[in-house]
């Protein structure tokens, strides 16, 4: 084993300097990316009149964005801190060339299917995860919606990566790609692309895992990939149309209240997951929340399936 120097190693990384700059560095283009794609679908929807844009719900994605950028210098540093903790305990190291960062990038990938999968079947864990499904509307700015606490647990799930030798560096670089790729999946203006269906994450594999539709409920985990759900029994298609959110209905455009109310119900001990996996005898009598609002002009969902679908 490697010598092992704990003095300060904490302290040192919660500092994380150049993980900030490193961080920084892509986030301009990124944003500047991001707004420019923002304004295509805005364009498309327009064009093909299809109402996947709520004002209010639009400005509650990206005033959740904003807090999450706010709060980064101290979710980053945590994040880098825990995983740099953690590299004291490294058996080896691997180097960091093209290859190895893609191993690591297929290795981490994994390791997120774990942490998605969990996110959603655990209990606890998805209340940090529902305000991500919680929108009954589909556009880019859907992946915007992240909970502010989400990282307080993240880091912990690619500690295994660590332990095995990979560099911080290699999975910051999973990381920021899987931020990008990520952001494109979040659309209704993509078809299917039936030579990557099945093997990467799509647009039509994201919507199946944004549905509240029995059949589409806890499907598709993979970030980049998709063969870990084929591995793994999770994999579903696009094969009908898409209702977007949760069963257990709408909880309104206010942030705090979509991040928060499902965290304060579960320490109240009325937290509720998905109504259609509890037994009829024990489902709620009465909505737990709004019923989800009534849409204007072309349906905002559920998505109309394209005509590739069978």
């Amino acid at each position: 084993m490697l010598p092992v120097n704990r003095k300060n190693v904490l302290f040192k990384t919660l500092q994380s300097k150049k993980e900030h700059e490193m961080y920084n560095k892509f986030l301009i283009p990124a944003l500047a990316i991001f707004s420019a794609a923002i304004l295509a679908e805005v364009v498309w929807a327009w064009k093909k009149k299809k109402s996947v844009f709520n004002v209010k719900e639009t400005a509650s994605n990206f005033f959740i964005f904003g807090v999450l950028q706010l709060i980064k210098p101290l979710t980053l540093a945590w994040q880098v801190g825990v995983l740099a903790f953690f590299s004291q305990f490294q058996l080896w190291k691997i180097p960091m060339n093209v290859g190895t960062v893609l191993l690591a990038v297929v290795f981490v990938d994994l390791l997120y299917y774990v942490q998605h999968r969990l996110l959603h079947e655990n209990r606890f864990l998805w209340t940090l995860h529902n305000v991500h499904h919680s929108s009954p509307w589909m556009n880019l700015t859907t992946s915007f919606r992240l909970n502010w606490l989400g990282p307080l647990v993240s880091p912990f799930f690619y500690v295994p990566a660590i332990l095995l030798g990979f560099q911080l560096k290699a999975i910051l670089v999973f990381f920021f790609l899987n931020l990008v790729f990520q952001f494109f999946l979040h659309t209704e203006s993509i078809d299917r692309i039936p030579f990557l269906e099945g093997w990467l994450n799509t647009p039509s594999a994201h919507r199946v895992h944004h549905g509240s539709n029995p059949l589409y409920i806890d499907k598709n985990y993979g970030g980049i990939l998709m063969v870990w759900d084929r591995m793994f029994g999770t994999y579903q298609k696009e094969e009908e149309p898409v209702k977007y959110g949760v069963t257990t209905g709408f909880m309104g455009h206010n942030p705090f209240k979509v991040v928060f109310l499902p965290i304060i119900q579960y320490f109240r001990g009325d937290y509720t997951r998905e109504i259609q996996n509890i037994p009829e005898e024990q489902r709620p009598s009465k909505p737990i929340t709004k019923t989800t609002p009534k849409r204007t002009k072309t349906p905002t969902g559920p998505h109309k399936p394209h005509p590739s679908l069978p």
